[in-house]
């Protein structure tokens, strides 16, 4: 009775039928390429509702329906939910995903034995020569993008009051929902965070840093007053790029910096200067994420040591 029959002589066949939009018969288990595995069947038997369970569910609804309209009703839905919460999952799930950590772990010690690499060795590098090598990284270091853009145009209205303006951002990065945010990559050199001397006993930013704050700046504000037209200029100049029917959007966008390393005078920052750091850092933390090349290879190998567990 118990493979035809559920909770209230629901018929168990009877049901399937309703749901298919044929008559052809239904077989449990066997070679058949239609045929329901004979595990996928117990597991349908198993879940199927008992009387408890229609039971606080019929009392959820109504606690849905009449909690606006009467006072002193139990909480009928949280019980529902409390319910539920409390089954213990019938089937386990049975995915084997060694192989793709395993892929992961792989992939994210590429990116930092690259990035680590050119530190070593790259010094000669230009500012270009570090944006080509993270821009091939960029995506995976910040999955929330999608797509990199490279060498973009825009409009600047107000440095030269009734004239237009061409300014050139180098990196733009677009999410999921077609919203465009920045990347500046700046070369690694030591020395470009904070200043060796110090300010009434304050670590202060450098003018590197400083001028690839206020520039990042400059791009967000002509970025934001170009609005609308901007979008649609964009999405037009970049349609090939981005996948159909998207559309770039500029609404409150943001900034990355990629700048320096954390050292000072060759040592490692004290722990006041990571203090003096981190507070400007988090002054502009609605507007910009500024990160070391450190800050890059320490968050690569958390992630590769997190994996391996």
């Amino acid at each position: 009775r118990r493979v035809f029959a559920a909770e209230r002589n629901i018929s168990i066949f009877g049901r399937l039928s309703r749901i298919l939009n044929h008559s052809n018969p239904i077989h449990i288990g066997g070679d058949s390429a239609e045929a329901i595995p004979s595990n996928i069947f117990s597991e349908l038997l198993s879940k199927f509702p008992n009387t408890r369970e229609i039971n606080k569910y019929a009392d959820a609804r109504v606690h849905t329906i009449l909690e606006q309209y009467l006072e002193g009703m139990k909480d009928a839905r949280g019980l529902y939910e409390t319910y539920l919460n409390k089954i213990e999952p019938i089937r386990k799930s049975n995915l084997d995903l060694t192989t793709i950590n395993k892929l992961e772990i792989e992939k994210y010690t590429l990116i930092r034995d690259t990035i680590e690499n050119a530190l070593n060795t790259k010094q000669h590098w230009s500012e270009k020569d570090w944006q080509k090598l993270m821009v091939q990284f960029l995506l995976l270091l910040f999955p929330k993008y999608i797509h990199v853009i490279e060498n973009i145009t825009i409009h600047d209205y107000y440095s030269i009051p009734g004239k237009k303006k061409e300014r050139y951002i180098d990196i733009g990065l677009v999410d999921s929902n077609g919203n465009l945010d920045i990347i500046e990559v700046k070369k690694p050199f030591d020395d470009k965070i904070l200043r060796r001397t110090k300010y009434r006993g304050n670590s202060i930013p450098t003018s590197e840093l400083s001028g690839g704050i206020m520039q990042a700046e400059k791009y967000l504000f002509h970025l934001s007053k170009w609005g609308t037209k901007g979008e649609d200029n964009l999405t037009r100049k970049y349609a090939s790029e981005l996948p159909s029917g998207m559309s770039i959007h500029i609404s409150n966008p943001k900034a990355i910096i990629i700048v320096g390393r954390d050292q000072i005078g060759n040592g490692n920052m004290t722990e006041n200067q990571k203090l003096d750091f981190e507070i400007i850092k988090r002054k502009y933390t609605n507007m910009m994420d500024i990160i070391t090349y450190d800050d890059l290879l320490r968050r690569l190998n958390r992630t590769i040591s997190a994996l391996k567990k």
